[in-house]
């Protein structure tokens, strides 16, 4: 078996000591810049691997982090761990990945695992809408040693950082389209609007209406869940209406991808009689055949990436103020066939 390479061997090699050698791979700056770049080729040259264990107990880190999210089975929050991963990895850092399945005990028990392995951070969708009654949660609170970003799905908590996006926009730029193509009766398929992602493209939605002298029905907006069923069914209430609508807002793509399955099976012609826009740009919306669906595209993959860059920016901060970073991404409107009834200019 080959003997693994240690900072001896590269010591020898260099003519350094080996405390030396140990400071330049650590990066510190008391060792002179060329100094440092020589050890870290070299150390690259011999197939040096530092121990991880060793370096934790040095440092008082783990270099883990706990990544919290409601569901792993859709491409935004995959995307969004691999963003995260993409960014964490390179600098040394284990992603531990956790669902909670949108339950409130799963996610009390998820934090306090990671609390309990002492990660170095997390970085959080959350389930609950009230999320400061989860006693795990409040437990991460109290322990300000462990950084704690928000992204998606967030609470306003004074010093605790969040990457979002513009879901008010979303909203707003979703239904003027809708408007645009000459609908003037459009319903949203809203998500549970105690989350603050979903109640700003509802409002998104109103404002729109409100902007182009559209009076608001409140029985045009019915509460669906993130799923194809759910869309079917909410689908089936609003056909069944005396005056059913001309278009269709959901804040989420399964939801509209539902309801474009129970308007189609319902004989109805989409986009002609009713338009349908969704949200998130999963990767069905641009496969469906025939029927293409439009939708609002979050960009998880970069908002992966800056959730772990406001980690990285936390944990490396040695200042005893902190500094809360509220990064908010601008959302892009994809339009497609679902609704595109005349060509926008």
């Amino acid at each position: 078996m080959k003997k693994k390479t240690t900072i001896y061997d590269i010591a020898e090699k260099l003519g350094l000591t080996a405390a030396t050698v140990s400071r330049a791979l650590n990066n510190n700056t008391k060792i002179s810049l060329n100094t440092r770049k020589l050890v870290l080729e070299t150390a690259l040259e011999m197939n040096y691997e530092q121990n991880k264990l060793a370096l934790a107990l040095k440092s008082g880190k783990s270099y883990n982090v706990g990544v919290i999210v409601p569901r792993i089975d859709s491409n935004f929050f995959s995307s969004v761990i691999r963003g995260i991963e993409e960014e964490l990895y390179p600098k040394g850092y284990h992603v531990i990945i956790c669902q909670t399945h949108n339950q409130e005990n799963i996610e009390n028990e998820k934090i306090n695992s990671l609390v309990n392995v002492q990660v170095d951070g997390i970085l959080m969708s959350i389930s609950n809408a009230n999320l400061e009654e989860n006693k795990g949660f409040n437990k991460l609170l109290k322990n300000k040693k462990t950084p704690l970003v928000f992204f998606d799905r967030k609470k306003d908590i004074k010093g605790i950082s969040s990457v979002t996006i513009d879901d008010f926009k979303g909203g707003y730029d979703a239904t003027k389209h809708l408007l645009d193509q000459g609908c003037n009766r459009i319903a949203h398929l809203s998500n549970d609007r105690n989350f603050e992602i979903f109640r700003n493209r509802y409002l998104g939605y109103k404002q729109a209406l409100s902007d182009n002298g559209i009076e608001f029905d409140e029985s045009l907006v019915i509460e669906t869940q993130s799923n194809v069923l759910d869309g079917r069914r909410a689908a089936r209430l609003l056909l069944d209406m005396e005056t059913p609508p001309d278009a269709i807002f959901s804040s989420s793509d399964f939801a509209a991808l539902g309801a474009i399955q129970e308007i189609k099976e319902s004989g109805i012609n989409i986009p002609e009689d009713i338009c349908v826009v969704g949200f998130s740009n999963e990767p069905f919306t641009r496969f469906m055949e025939l029927t293409t669906i439009t939708t609002v595209d979050q960009f998880p993959l970069e908002m992966g990436r800056t959730a772990a860059q406001v980690f990285l920016e936390e944990v490396s901060n040695t200042d005893e103020t902190k500094t809360t970073k509220n990064v908010v991404l601008t959302p892009q409107l994809i339009i497609r066939k679902s609704s595109l009834k005349h060509k926008e200019g």
